[in-house]
């Protein structure tokens, strides 16, 4: 199989919770951090007001990568510490969700109004990896290519198991929550960027979203840059799960460009294997989509790092790979982590203090 030479660009974006550090609870200061924070333009507010996003710049390594992701969320911790906030990663906040929360901007007003019964509950957090290339055909055709693989990623990625205070159940209970938008669903086998804007436009005219930017699919086209942009994954819980995570997202799209005839698999097969990355995470059985079946899910990333293997390794990535898995199979993850900590803290908001010093670098115990 060939494999693209270029070694594509690369750009991450993160959403972030403020929380109190005395109960833990949601803090409603992201509009005065940002004030605070003056023309930071690789931070901005989100749907609710105890989210903050960062967007990292074009990056060609993942030395730049781990630069700019240990860079901006030094920034966002600081500022949210002199606002007397903490900045955690986690895919939900571990405390309540609050509807009065929504950011007061025209764009979310109007959200919240167009889909009520989805907002209360809206706050989540992902990782978004872009991947740079050098058309919207190949992109949309690659889209296709990773479709049989976006489990593995959400299943290393997980990290909201905790709601209200206690374990949920789900590794990511950020999944099933995004997921009931209407147009967060897998991506189609599209043919070419035409296709894809039909689809797109099909949505708009159903009002399943209110613009481009509001079609949630797994992965897509990126509205507002030339790159696939891969949106399956929680907000890691540490930066070098995040660099993990762009990675293997940069190693699958390149070997997606470099073929025309990627595996495939049944939606049915896929929907069903995300269902138990979200479930369960790296700690127990998922779904091989090629076959169906029960197969360990440990072993499951292990056969997409094999197949993007050629890739990685013509990039010199393959170290970076080979290490970040080996800290994430010792160490467990993101949702692995919370739990243990939550056992482990003495009040709510030493669990958020614990995980927002994880979230800026500090291993969590």
């Amino acid at each position: 199989m060939a494999v693209c030479g270029t070694n594509f660009t690369l750009g991450v974006e993160e959403e972030f919770v403020l929380l109190d550090p005395l109960d833990g609870s949601v803090a409603l200061r992201a509009p005065e951090l940002l004030e605070h924070l003056g023309p930071e333009p690789d931070v901005t507010g989100e749907l609710m007001r105890f989210q903050i996003e960062t967007a990292t710049g074009i990056c060609r390594d993942l030395d730049e990568v781990r630069s700019e992701l240990t860079r901006l969320r030094r920034i966002v911790a600081k500022a949210a510490e002199a606002d007397g906030c903490l900045a955690v990663a986690s895919g939900i906040p571990p405390g309540d969700l609050r509807v009065d929360a929504i950011t007061p901007e025209p764009r979310y007003r109007r959200m919240a109004q167009a889909f009520p019964g989805l907002i209360e509950d809206a706050g989540t957090c992902a990782c978004h990896v872009h991947v740079g290339l050098p058309s919207r055909d190949l992109g949309a055709r690659v889209l296709a290519g990773l479709r049989p693989w976006l489990a593995p990623l959400l299943a290393l990625s997980t990290n909201s198991p905790i709601v209200n205070g206690v374990d949920s159940g789900w590794a990511s209970r950020r999944f099933p929550i995004w997921d009931r938008w209407p147009t967060a669903k897998l991506p189609e086998e599209w043919t070419g960027a035409a296709a894809y804007d039909r689809s797109v436009e099909e949505a708009l005219r159903q009002g399943a979203a209110l613009d481009a930017a509001g079609v949630y699919y797994y992965a897509r086209l990126s509205p507002r840059h030339p790159t696939v942009e891969v949106r399956i994954a929680d907000v890691c819980l540490s930066v070098e799960d995040a660099v993990l995570l762009a990675a293997l997202v940069r190693g699958l799209v390149t070997t997606c460009a470099g073929t025309t005839t990627p595996p495939r698999a049944h939606s049915a097969r896929i929907g069903a294997a995300l269902t138990a990355a979200a479930r369960r995470g790296l700690d127990g059985p998922g779904i091989d989509v090629f076959t169906g079946r029960e197969a360990d899910q440990r072993a499951l990333l292990g056969e997409l790092v094999d197949f993007i293997s050629p890739a990685l390794r013509a990039a010199g990535d393959l170290d970076d790979v080979e290490q970040g898995l080996h800290s994430l199979f010792e160490h467990g993850t993101g949702a692995t982590r919370q739990r243990r900590l939550l056992t482990e803290a003495a009040s709510p908001g030493e669990f958020a203090t614990e995980l927002a010093l994880a979230t800026t670098g500090v291993p969590a115990r």
